[in-house]
């Protein structure tokens, strides 16, 4: 079982990865189950997006469908070598991907300030491969930018994290920050899942510790 769960939270080797393939295999609804905008191509102008994995991303979706100003969210795989897999692939620990989240937002109505302190506080940042009981690389913390000035906010949100952090006693971050790679759409059913499943698994929990970043506090 350890050797199991040792593969599951180590990123594969591109020549152990699985091979995917050229075309997803599923198809995925356009319009979100809960606020019926849509989550796949065209959207309305000026809206910008964010993306995120912070554990199982039914929990994660739901975090950020919440927030006044998000358009629409959607779930799917990203960071990994594997194309268009799917969750069992993911799963297997073979693909090197993170579940993540997509976050279409309108930045006249939030910020990309906003999302990350939701980010923050809504996970614990600081455990590697796992979130809780969760283990494999899909759990993995990460931040996906989408331009330089997100990944400067990005990183000196972790910055000022950090501090508070250590002043609680806690560890290191083990956050990703990288450019945003390919995101690929899960499966329908996992689109809105908690909202489907209204008692649905949720595994999600923060540290407690307050993220002061978009309160005019900024990393030295």
């Amino acid at each position: 079982m350890w050797q199991i769960l040792r593969k599951k939270a180590e990123m594969p080797t591109a020549d152990k990865a699985l091979p995917g393939r050229a075309a997803p295999t599923f198809a995925v609804p356009a319009e979100h189950y809960v606020n019926h905008n849509r989550i796949m191509a065209p959207f309305p102008a000026g809206l910008e997006q964010a993306m995120f994995g912070l554990g199982c991303f039914w929990g994660a979706e739901r975090m950020f469908w919440k927030i006044p100003g998000v358009y629409s969210t959607a779930v799917g795989y990203a960071a990994g070598l594997t194309p268009h897999p799917t969750y069992e692939e993911v799963c297997s620990g073979y693909t090197g991907h993170n579940e993540v989240v997509m976050v279409w937002f309108d930045p006249k109505k939030t910020s990309y300030e906003a999302l990350l302190k939701v980010f923050w506080e809504g996970h614990d940042p600081t455990q590697g491969m796992r979130q809780g009981n969760d283990v494999g690389t899909q759990y993995r913390s990460g931040i996906y930018t989408f331009s330089p000035e997100q990944k400067a906010k990005a990183e000196a949100s972790r910055a000022v994290f950090q501090k508070e952090l250590a002043r609680n006693r806690m560890g290191e971050i083990t956050t990703e920050v990288i450019d945003a790679p390919t995101f690929f759409y899960a499966e329908d059913y996992h689109q809105q899942y908690l909202a489907k499943n209204p008692n649905g698994y949720c595994g999600l929990g923060g540290t407690g510790v307050s993220c002061p970043i978009g309160l005019g506090v900024a990393a030295e």
